[in-house]
């Protein structure tokens, strides 16, 4: 926004950057914010070679987020590394998730006429263009439902599942009535990712993703933002319904815009449900990843009886974010029963042995409208060619 000529302070009531999505060190301070009085062992190595990410996230190598980064160039303050390997669990296992012809042939996870007919989705999707009937081969991709298009290509319901789930990235089936559109862009956008630097579609910042938030405030601040850490904000300042300001010790700034997270208004907020992420520290690789330093596992929801999938992202002390030797998992669900630590079981178990594990259940929460809506502007970065330092 600072890059695009508005003028932007940015309030924080914490004294760190990126709220929620904040990435803790020194280690000490993490066992100190989950209620751990004890402090980690020795055997955890330095605190201060530990940066862990409260929310797991992995960034689609060729998505609107490193599009933007590229845009504005926060890239000059971040170095990326590729993900090492995406895996989808079938029936207990788990199975590097096939997204190019010659892997969907040499897959496990489909016998050999499945592999044919999803090599022939596969160029399907390759080769549509929305702005290009001839590409459409009897589907319309406003009205055709996936589930349709599944049929259409005879796919059995593993191969939907990890199509799904671990290449379009749906956590739910909601997306099968719907039209087909976005499911295959969703698709395209995982294969052009994984096009761009070959063991996967996913990129993460050296040193946690607590980079992110700071090197859009250094970008922000070259272009006269300001930034206030430790900054309490005791009410948001309303004329005629609309926003109008921030008071913060005594002070009010004005605004036209105001943009913050729930907790800062709760009473325009509702509870929608609720996530459990468990943060896993290790001494090993996960199994059958081929000893991976990072990688991504998605449990689909039909193998564990569930609506929503089950997430594990794994990073380790090849990213910076962890002693030499150790890695870190995160497991992460959307609670659907009155015991989620029993939900994310089955993806705990991938782990073993776990050396120490921090649970945290967050409420979601969406605004309540105050009978109108003002819409942000949307920034949108035009095609990035350049590519990330990685």
């Amino acid at each position: 926004m600072s890059v695009n000529g508005k003028k932007v302070l940015h309030m924080d009531r914490n004294p760190y950057y990126g709220g929620e999505s904040s990435s803790i060190t020194p280690l000490e301070e993490l066992y100190k914010r989950f209620g751990l009085p004890d402090g980690p062992p020795e055997s955890m190595g330095r605190g201060r070679d530990w940066n862990v990410d409260l929310i797991p996230k992995f960034l689609m190598a060729n998505g609107q987020l490193v599009k933007m980064l590229l845009y504005t160039e926060v890239t000059r303050y971040l170095d990326f590394k590729v993900v090492e390997g995406s895996f989808v669990y079938k029936g207990g296992k788990i199975y590097k998730v096939p997204s190019t012809e010659s892997e969907a042939l040499a897959s496990n996870l489909m016998g050999m006429f499945e592999k044919r007919r999803f090599r022939k989705f596969l160029v399907f999707v390759a080769n549509f263009d929305e702005n290009d009937s001839k590409t459409f081969e009897g589907v319309d991709p406003k009205v055709t439902t996936m589930r349709d298009v599944y049929k259409k290509f005879d796919l059995g319901q593993d191969v939907i599942d990890f199509t799904g789930h671990a290449l379009a990235l749906y956590r739910t089936d909601d997306y099968l009535d719907q039209p087909c559109l976005e499911t295959i862009s969703r698709i395209k956008l995982y294969s052009e990712s994984l096009a761009r630097y070959g063991k996967s579609p996913y990129l993460y910042p050296l040193y946690g993703l607590g980079e992110l938030p700071q090197g859009f405030a250094r970008l922000s601040a070259i272009y006269g933002g300001t930034y206030m850490l430790n900054k309490p904000v005791e009410e948001i300042v309303m004329e005629n319904g609309r926003v109008v300001g921030v008071k913060s010790e005594g002070e009010v700034a004005r605004c036209k815009q105001l943009i913050c997270d729930p907790s800062y208004i709760p009473e325009r907020v509702r509870k929608t449900g609720q996530v459990i992420r468990v943060i896993c520290i290790l001494s090993h690789p996960i199994k059958n990843t081929n000893d991976a330093n990072s990688c991504q596992i998605i449990i689909p929801q039909n193998q564990v009886n569930r609506k929503s999938d089950i997430y594990v992202c794994m990073i380790s002390y090849a990213h910076n974010v962890a002693a030499q030797g150790k890695y870190i998992a995160i497991a992460s669900t959307t609670v659907e029963t009155s015991d989620p630590e029993a939900e994310i079981e089955p993806a705990l178990e991938l782990l073993e042995p776990i050396d120490q594990k921090f649970v945290a259940i967050s409420d979601l929460y969406e605004y309540l409208h105050p009978g109108h809506t003002t819409l942000l502007p949307t920034l949108r970065p035009p095609a990035a060619t350049s590519t990330l330092k990685t």
